[in-house]
C-alpha cells in the first residue's frame, strides 16, 4: 500500500541537435510533433510568468501556470491533471548547451506514490522521443 502524501519524481532527458534557442522555441510551437500541444484538442497557452496553459486530449484534461521563463535555457511551470488527482505538481524543463546539441531535461516533480503517477515518466518519454524523432524535420 503507498501513502497518499509520499511523492514520487519522473525525470527524462534527450540530446537534440540544434542550438537551445531552437529547442526552446521547438517546445511551445504546437506545429511542432513531441509538445504537448501539438496533440491537443484544445490549447490555451500564455507564455509569460503567471499566465496559464490548458490542453485536453479527448477528455483528458492539463492545466497549470507558469513559474518562470527564462529562453532558451528554462522553463517551470505547476502542473495539474486527473493523473495528479488535482493537487499541483511541478515540470522544470531545462535546456543545456553541449557542444553544437541541446542537453533537453523534463523533472517532474511532487507526483503522487501511485501508478498513475509513476507513468508520468513513461508520458514524458513519449513526448520526447517524437520531438527528438521530428526535430530534424522542421524548418
Amino acid at each position: 500500500m503507498t501513502d497518499a502524501r509520499k511523492k514520487v519524481e519522473a525525470q527524462v532527458q534527450r540530446e537534440i541537435s540544434a542550438s537551445p534557442e531552437a529547442v526552446f522555441d521547438a517546445w511551445f510551437d504546437h506545429k511542432v510533433p513531441g509538445n504537448p500541444w501539438n496533440i491537443a484538442d484544445k490549447f490555451i497557452l500564455d507564455r509569460k510568468v503567471d499566465g496559464l496553459f490548458y490542453w485536453s486530449m479527448k477528455d483528458d484534461a492539463h492545466y497549470g501556470r507558469f513559474l518562470s521563463i527564462t529562453r532558451p535555457a528554462l522553463v517551470q511551470k505547476t502542473w495539474v491533471s486527473r493523473s495528479t488527482y488535482g493537487e499541483e505538481s511541478q515540470v522544470t524543463i531545462t535546456f543545456e548547451k553541449q557542444g553544437e546539441n541541446t542537453l533537453m531535461r523534463i523533472v517532474h516533480s511532487g507526483l503522487p506514490d501511485k501508478d498513475s503517477g509513476r507513468k508520468h515518466e513513461q508520458g514524458w518519454t513519449y513526448f520526447l522521443d517524437i520531438f527528438l524523432e521530428q526535430f530534424g524535420r522542421i524548418k
